[in-house]
């Protein structure tokens, strides 16, 4: 399995090197990253120097984006949700501007952490009407209560690159399951799978052997692309469309 899987790690990163593009502007470094948010777009960070470091930036794009297509932020469940969120991932909000100081020793990570909050926030506010009437996260937490599902809410593991990768929810191994680990994604394209398929196979590595991975894939505006679900089965992480929810209840209760 190991020499079946380290070349697709090798892939990835080189896919992520080749389509990475730089540029300066005034003081800043602009970074085109191959990862696209909801308009096909290519996401960008700023980097600058300050204080003998680095501070990368989303420029504010992602709230800005949000804001103009009608999401509001400004309700206290949705400012909670969001501070919850980036503090996952070690970023903070100021005045709309997704931010992380990074040295030179941890900027590979602390880019990796803020392109990963970026798509996360992207991805858990796309909610705007007519796109979606509530927080997805929310309903699948909601129907793992209601069905006595145990769970770790914003789990996140080290994983054996020494990234750190966030999980929705972890629910705990029993006497007849493993443990297993639990994505909610709201808007599933190839780029969240790809992104999620890369955390699962970092994280395995420091698992539990036996240990699952799950994607719970919001259908209920559009169905979900059998290329999604194909590249997720790939690489071991098993797809659960929302509206098929219940055909997985076992796996997730047992």
């Amino acid at each position: 399995m190991i020499d079946e899987i380290a070349p697709l790690i090798d892939n990835y990163r080189k896919w992520l090197k080749d389509k990475t593009a730089i540029k300066i502007v005034n003081d800043y470094a602009e970074i085109t990253t191959p990862f696209l948010d909801r308009h096909n777009d290519c996401l960008q960070i700023y980097v600058h120097k300050e204080d003998g470091g680095y501070v990368l930036s989303d420029g504010g794009y992602i709230i800005d984006d949000l804001t103009i297509s009608g999401c509001d932020l400004g309700t206290p469940k949705r400012q909670d949700l969001l501070k919850v969120t980036l503090a996952g991932f070690g970023v903070t909000s100021e005045r709309g501007e997704l931010k992380i100081k990074a040295t030179a020793e941890t900027f590979a990570l602390k880019k990796h952490n803020l392109i990963q909050a970026m798509l996360a926030v992207n991805d858990l506010f796309y909610l705007a009407q007519p796109y979606v009437a509530s927080i997805f996260l929310e309903d699948v937490a909601v129907w793992l209560e209601e069905n006595d599902i145990r769970f770790i809410p914003s789990a996140k593991f080290t994983g054996k690159s020494g990234f750190d990768h966030l999980f929705d929810f972890a629910v705990p191994k029993t006497r007849s399951a493993p443990e297993r680990l639990l994505k909610a994604i709201n808007n599933p394209t190839k780029d969240s799978a790809q992104a999620l398929a890369f955390a699962w196979v970092d994280t395995r590595e420091v698992r539990p052997s036996n240990s699952r991975a799950f994607a719970i894939l919001n259908d209920r505006e559009r169905p979900v692309s059998a290329s999604v679900e194909e590249a997720l089965r790939q690489y071991e992480i098993s797809p659960i469309p929302w509206s098929k929810r219940e055909e997985s209840l076992e796996a997730l209760a047992a």
